[in-house]
């Protein structure tokens, strides 16, 4: 049984949730916690700007949530 070939590492998968609303407080959005900036942004990131992002999400989701 031959192994199976392996392409290319997959790029990190957008955070979107298809819930693109904008808290008007924290510029966020409340579906995937992502700034405009980086929704607009995201197809031309490098790997590791996008896993920065991702990093940051719970934290800004309890921002959004808490109030932190």
């Amino acid at each position: 049984m031959s192994p199976t070939p392996q392409g290319p590492p997959r790029s990190i998968a957008t955070p979107c949730v298809q819930v693109c609303v904008v808290d008007g407080a924290s510029s966020l959005c409340l579906g995937c916690y992502r700034t405009l900036s980086e929704i607009a942004g995201w197809s031309a990131m490098t790997d590791a700007e996008r896993a920065t992002i991702m990093a940051a999400l719970p934290g800004r989701e309890r921002q959004v949530l808490v109030g932190e």
